[in-house]
């Protein structure tokens, strides 16, 4: 028995749910989200909730995939989804212009990001970023591959690091010790 699969989705006011024939269509104050879902799986609407059912027990394990997958779009289109990440090290530093991202990490020249659309980055202080959206994939996604550009370096600690990572901090190299 699926336990996510059998939770309901609170269903808040202001949101449309459109369900059709294998897909779910959200949309809310935050955007609009379309959702696949396997086969096998539907979605019952009453009175403000959703509902996800399986027709046998061979969908058991993408059950509670579906259901978490249109929670998540449900809470995106409401309230959205925010990753925050930090810029360290001397000279490091960031900047919005137009649609992308200028960066400055170390290297001899600035890193243009492109922002994707439905995205929406904010920087404060130079070296803190606020990547949010209605998509909790997309937001990962986009940390991600922010945070790919200069991750962290094991001994300096210097990089682009999601807030609240943990590094594992490596000794430097031990000094030599001469045979004479």
């Amino acid at each position: 028995m699926s336990r996510i699969g059998n939770k309901i989705i609170p269903v808040p006011s202001g949101v449309k749910i459109q369900i059709k024939d294998g897909a779910v269509d959200v949309q809310g104050p935050k955007g609009k989200m379309h959702v696949n879902v396997p086969g096998g799986i539907t979605f019952e609407q009453k009175d403000g909730t959703l509902i996800a059912k399986r027709q046998s027990e061979e969908q058991r394990a993408l059950h509670g995939l579906a259901r978490a997958l249109v929670a998540n779009a449900v809470t995106g289109v409401t309230t959205g989804f925010k990753k925050d990440l930090d810029i360290v090290g001397v000279g490091y530093r960031a900047d919005v212009k137009g649609k992308n991202v200028v960066l400055a990490l170390g290297y001899s020249h600035p890193i243009e990001f492109p922002i994707p659309e439905g995205i929406v980055i904010a920087i404060e202080k130079q070296t803190h970023m606020s990547v949010s959206g209605a998509d909790k994939n997309q937001v990962g996604q986009v940390a991600a591959n922010l945070r790919a550009l200069r991750p962290p370096d094991p001994y300096k600690q210097k990089g682009i690091r999601i807030t609240g990572e943990r590094l594992k901090k490596k000794a430097g190299k031990a000094g030599a010790k001469s045979a004479a």
